[in-house]
């Protein structure tokens, strides 16, 4: 079959022929229709210091994706040929304490498809049948089933925290924080503002519904919220960007008592005023890890088939599996939403 490798510990993937899988017990063969592509996937193609430190060549690569199942191993139940589906692309041990306390998502033990195994941005891939997720008959189409990690990183990011009738500002407007953007409005916010450098980003999330949308680089991002919030300030801050400068931001725009959810990733050690920018405000951090497993994908699959939420406004840019370099192109342009590879 055709896929995406990461061939050797240097930068570039290759496009090339690996052996089709086939599902053992337990496990699912699907085949894939549509996958995302992320950061992480160009930092593996850039080999940056994390890639050097955690990819292991070669490796198929990719972790967003949604396609049809082709046949079940032994033991499978509930899953079978033609099902419509996406997967968890995180794989749990199932046996350490977090796992044993509804803390699956920080398991110690995990395994990510397209960063510890064989990934999706190939024709076929082979799933646990504990990962996969029916896309309901196609209710869900598998173009939106291929974002679904990332939205749910999104959907773990603000519904962890008392959206209804709440001012929520999204830091970075990223895909993620663009679908950030619109689940806090169909989750009930009452206002939501959005800050990005980018202009374009900008103009995605006032298409997902942010009420204000904010440039740093033009405008104060914490007056600006004050002045949005009557001086108090947003009660839920999502920092999605995970730049220096945008943290200290969220610290300064939350209000007093309020919360602030981290997803977005520091590259490096951030320097803390902890004094006044947590712990006299009162305010409650919450660290953001991929998705709840299940609650956060039942929760997708319930706005998605009730058109309370649809992502693909993000959705800018799709590319044949053949051009993952044009797709990674557009991501380090800037100017790109959501990019997704047309496999089948």
């Amino acid at each position: 079959m055709q896929a995406i490798v990461k061939p050797s510990r240097a930068p570039g993937l290759k496009v090339t022929t690996v052996p089709k899988p086939s599902p053992g017990p337990g496990e699912v063969l699907i085949a894939v229709r549509h996958a995302g592509v992320c950061g992480t996937d160009l930092h593996i193609a850039d080999w940056n210091a994390w890639a050097q430190g955690r990819i292991n060549p070669p490796i198929v690569v990719g972790h967003e994706f949604a396609g049809e199942i082709e046949s079940v191993g032994d033991g499978v139940t509930g899953l079978r040929a033609g099902h419509l589906v996406t997967a968890e692309g995180h794989i749990v041990c199932g046996h350490c304490l977090q796992c044993r306390t509804g803390n699956s998502h920080i398991c110690q033990n995990t395994r990510i498809i397209g960063v510890d195994r064989d990934g999706a941005f190939a024709e076929y891939i082979v799933m646990p049948a504990t990962n996969v997720l029916t896309l309901d008959g196609g209710t869900i189409p598998t173009e939106v089933g291929a974002i679904m990690d990332p939205m749910g990183n999104a959907f773990h990011t603000v519904l962890t925290a008392e959206i209804p009738g709440s001012t929520v500002l999204i830091v970075g407007c990223g895909p993620i924080g663009c679908f950030a953007v619109g689940i806090a409005r169909a989750a009930g916010a009452t206002k939501v503002i959005a800050s990005d450098v980018n202009p374009k980003r900008l103009a995605l999330a006032a298409t997902m519904g942010a009420h204000v949308t904010i440039n740093p680089k033009k405008d104060d991002v914490v007056k600006t919220v004050l002045a949005e919030t009557a001086g108090e300030g947003a009660d839920v801050v999502c920092e999605m960007s995970g730049v220096p400068s945008a943290l200290h931001q969220a610290f300064a725009a939350v209000r007093m008592g309020g919360r602030v959810q981290l997803l977005g990733i520091p590259d490096g050690t951030i320097p803390m005023d902890f004094a006044n920018e947590i712990i006299f405000k009162g305010i409650t951090v919450y660290g953001v890890i991929g998705r709840k497993m299940y609650q956060t994908w039942h929760q997708m699959r319930r706005f998605l088939i009730s058109g309370q939420f649809d992502p693909r406004p993000v959705i800018t840019h799709k590319f044949p599996l053949p051009k993952i370099d044009d797709a990674l192109a557009a991501i380090r342009s800037g100017d790109a939403g959501k990019v997704i590879l047309e496999i089948v």
